[in-house]
């Protein structure tokens, strides 16, 4: 049976202003995360963030849902959308050094995403054609997520 290959293909270093608590009941929490910024470079694809959008996320039991929209723009002016639907879950302790601004190693939490890329840009329509894994970090006040194409 055949395996998937990851290839790492780059990095996104999303700047993030304060998260804006939006509740919704006794069991689940709702916040927004505004995207302020940050750059993307790897070997596949490098640029930037673009100012705009944000992460939604609905917590459950200690276990965050997450779902960020926003855009990039490749070093050539391309703009790219980005959907990147994922999961971050960690102890109440981990999770106080995270909030403190402590680099927490990532192996300590669990953040994982599947980003999806819309573009019609020939040169980069390859990102609208794979399946992509994502393992994020919070690091340095971003939320940095390392992208692997699934070949």
């Amino acid at each position: 049976m055949m395996q998937p290959q990851l290839e790492f293909a780059f990095e996104i270093r999303v700047d993030i202003a304060p998260h804006l608590p939006i509740g919704r009941g006794p069991d689940e929490n709702l916040s927004f995360t505004p995207v302020t910024g940050g750059t993307v470079a790897g070997p596949l694809l490098s640029g930037k963030v673009l100012p705009g959008g944000g992460d939604w996320a609905v917590e459950r039991s200690g276990t965050a849902q997450l779902e960020a929209r926003y855009l990039l723009e490749a070093q050539d002016g391309v703009v790219i959308d980005i959907l990147n639907r994922g999961y971050y879950r960690a102890t109440a302790d981990v999770m106080a050094r995270v909030e403190s601004g402590e680099n927490v190693p990532e192996e300590e939490y669990y953040f994982r995403t599947a980003p999806v890329f819309q573009t019609d840009a020939p040169q980069h329509r390859w990102l609208a054609e794979h399946q992509f894994l994502g393992l994020a970090r919070d690091e340095d006040g971003q939320v940095c997520v390392r992208v692997f194409v699934v070949r």
